[in-house]
């Protein structure tokens, strides 16, 4: 137990520990602050994946519609509703169920 107290009484540990708790707490990189850029970097990650998704989407849909004529005629029909003059169109909207 008294070598316990010395070793709690030692300036160089009591130094160490009030640097550790300084760094833990009260700096401006403190481990909450860390933890929150994390889980930002988390998101933002997620957000870059997710748009070069889309990015590739429409890469791929921009590329079709150049090649194939047929595919401009599906692709305005189906995205922007578009119709042959003596055509009727019917647009069906399912609603999603609520939780």
């Amino acid at each position: 137990m008294n070598r316990l107290l010395e070793i709690f009484r030692n300036k160089y540990f009591l130094s160490a520990v009030a640097f550790a708790v300084w760094m833990m707490f009260f700096d401006k990189n403190d481990m909450l602050s860390q933890y929150e850029y994390r889980t930002e970097v988390h998101k933002l990650q997620e957000e870059k994946d997710f748009y070069e998704k889309q990015t590739a989407e429409v890469k791929k849909d921009l590329n079709e519609l150049n090649t194939n004529l047929n595919t401009a005629e599906k692709f305005a029909r189906e995205k922007y509703f578009m119709k042959k003059d003596n055509e009727d169109v019917f647009v069906i909207i399912r609603a999603t169920p609520k939780d």
